[in-house]
């Protein structure tokens, strides 16, 4: 997520951060960086401007020119900003009093709109809510069948009537709800390879006929600035309340992550991390900064943890995670957890100051086969005390576990290097860029 973004700001960063004294020139330098790596990653040319110009008016006070750490006083102004250019705070959704709750998704086809649909019930239905999907995508069979498998797959009623009207299906699943006891609705609406008249028309009839209490828009994120245009298109016609951000996982540059909030002046509610039907996240502007910034994201770390954990192995975890106090033990046990939670590469990226180590250069499962042979190669007082690992024991772990000397020598550099930035957090200080500076991410 956002890693060519991320590689190049930290290239900017590094340079600044080397600088002995910030002055006004060097500080203009920089943000002309910056302005150039936010524009090759597609983000749109009047929010980069307001960006710069916003950094470029806080970074030229005395309270930065004077300061002990300029540089990294600059990059939290560059932190700060980013924050308020994706919405400060993540918007939750409305819910009505009366159940049941409406929520009506649009979109593109193409765009994961009817797999969102099927994320979002799986997200409430674990939130101890009680769902009910409508197949309104009357025009594309295959929507229609699509929806049906993954309602199947998440236990979810999904209400579907191939002779009818869109609008007729979405108002009647309304009363087979309330029926059903059912205290969410969410209906897929049609999408096209377009935006077009009929398509516009149909979703405006299905709004006025159901009085949705929240409409998302969904846009694939990989499309950089054609998803701020369509949903620019979309606002004009539908007037949504927020915008779901799908494919943010893919080799996406993050322009549409940080255009399409001060474009159409929406929040963006939700964001799709992965194909998995359990590959949603709750969007958090501050989180999602820390990420492009290079910092990890640990909150959504220990949140997905608990979700996937028991309660008891859920504290465990986060009080180790914030303690600082792994052994290799904990970190054999832990990665054969996080399996189960998702892309690994995505859920190592949101540790500290791991994107930087060597073992994360390209991370998959081979890769992580490979780190627990290492782990398991070694004694129990190995694992509890890896500072007794000499060059005899490497050679003998490299033997046993069938890899080399250099990968033993990068899996130990990788475990301490994690237990010094998590000191550092646990201590209330930034890591990496942050370093010396409090604030809660």
């Amino acid at each position: 997520m956002f890693e060519d973004l991320s590689q190049k700001l930290e290239s900017v960063f590094k340079k600044l951060r080397g600088q002995g004294k910030i002055t006004e020139a060097n500080v203009a330098e920089s943000l002309r960086e910056v302005r150039r790596v936010l524009l090759d990653a597609d983000v749109n040319y009047k929010v980069v401007k307001q960006f710069i110009d916003d950094v470029q008016k806080r970074s030229i006070g005395q309270e930065v020119l004077q300061s002990i750490t300029p540089g990294q006083l600059i990059i939290k102004i560059i932190y700060d900003e980013l924050v308020t250019l994706m919405g400060k705070t993540n918007a939750e959704m409305t819910d009505s009093p009366i159940p049941p709750t409406v929520i009506m998704v649009a979109g593109l086809q193409g765009s994961g709109k009817t797999t969102f649909c099927a994320k979002l019930a799986h997200y409430l239905k674990n939130k101890g809510r009680y769902p009910v999907l409508v197949a309104a995508d009357i025009h594309r069979p295959a929507a229609i069948d699509q929806l049906e498998m993954l309602g199947n797959q998440i236990q979810v009623p999904v209400v579907t009537d191939r002779t009818r009207r869109a609008t007729d299906i979405a108002a009647e699943s309304i009363d087979q709800a309330r029926k059903g006891a059912r205290d969410v609705v969410i209906i897929d609406t049609a999408g096209r390879l377009h935006i077009d008249e009929e398509m516009m028309q149909e979703i405006e009839n299905i709004k006025t006929k159901v009085n949705p209490h929240e409409i998302l828009f969904v846009v694939d994120s990989m499309t950089g600035q054609d998803a701020v245009n369509t949903a620019k298109a979309f606002l004009e016609r539908l007037d949504y309340d927020g915008v779901v951000l799908t494919k943010l996982d893919g080799d996406t540059r993050g322009g549409a992550a940080l255009s399409i909030r001060a474009v159409v002046n929406k929040p963006i509610k939700f964001v799709g991390v992965g194909e998995k039907l359990d590959a949603l996240e709750v969007f958090h502007p501050d989180r999602m900064a820390t990420r492009i910034l290079g910092m990890g994201d640990i909150v959504t770390l220990v949140e997905k943890a608990q979700a996937q954990f028991d309660e008891q192995k859920a504290l465990r975890l986060e009080e180790k995670l914030r303690k600082a106090q792994f052994t290799f033990e904990d970190f054999l046990d832990q990665l054969r957890e996080i399996k189960k939670m998702g892309s690994l590469q995505q859920l190592l990226g949101m540790i500290p100051g791991i994107k930087r180590l060597p073992i994360n250069a390209q991370v998959d499962d081979t890769a992580l086969i490979r780190v627990e042979a290492i782990i398991q190669s070694m004694t129990k007082e190995e694992r509890q005390k890896p500072h007794i690992i000499n060059g005899s024991r490497r050679r003998r772990i490299a033997y046993g576990s069938g890899t080399s000397i250099q990968e033993v020598n990068k899996v130990l550099k990788q475990f301490s290097d994690m237990q010094k930035m998590m000191k550092k957090f646990s201590k209330g200080k930034m890591p990496r860029m942050f370093e010396g500076m409090h604030f809660s991410a």
